[in-house]
């Protein structure tokens, strides 16, 4: 880890020139510049305090996770393919299952159907970007085409099917818990 590299990133975060940060910990400008160059080293103390003006402690600074990836493109997602039922999954997430939504992109070739999902706790919603849908809950049927949207409970089996014979329909669809 570069000390210096992340000491100055932190700075110019909190938009302090290095003379203010140097005022602020009672330190010198050359002092600081050379630390963010990492031609020297702090004691713990200097750390703590440059740190403390910084918005952060020791323990976060030092703290290596990785960068939470927040864009995904098309490379990223993960496809499946149910050809029996005439269905494509897209994870447009990847990993999303570990998280507390999953969202997926469904493509319904005419006919076609998303397998039935029995009843469990959370919640879905979906979008509807192309043709129409039917959602089936339990022995109801609801209906929702392009542009609108749909939310429920799944406290019963469900699943959705397309309802055109000749056209695809797409559906941006989102669960809670991910149960895909």
């Amino acid at each position: 880890m570069k000390i210096g590299e992340k000491l100055k990133s932190l700075r110019q975060e909190k938009l302090l020139t290095q003379n203010e940060l140097a005022d602020r910990c009672e330190l010198s400008k050359g002092f600081i510049s050379q630390l963010e160059r990492d031609l020297t080293s702090p004691s713990l103390s200097t750390l703590e305090d440059i740190l403390e003006v910084l918005g952060t402690n020791i323990r976060d600074f030092f703290n290596e996770t990785q960068q939470e990836k927040i864009v995904f493109s098309v490379e990223d997602f993960y496809e499946f393919q149910n050809e029996e039922l005439g269905y494509e999954i897209k994870w447009i997430i990847p990993n999303a299952q570990k998280n507390k939504m999953e969202p997926i992109l469904i493509t319904l070739e005419p006919g076609g159907r998303y397998k039935l999902e029995v009843a469990h706790e959370g919640e879905e919603f979906g979008y509807v970007l192309s043709g129409a849908v039917n959602i089936h809950l339990g022995n109801k049927k609801y209906r929702a085409k392009k542009g609108e949207s749909f939310y429920y409970k799944p406290s019963v089996d469900h699943y959705i099917s397309n309802v055109s014979k000749t056209g695809v329909s797409k559906v941006l669809w989102v669960a809670t818990p991910p149960s895909f």
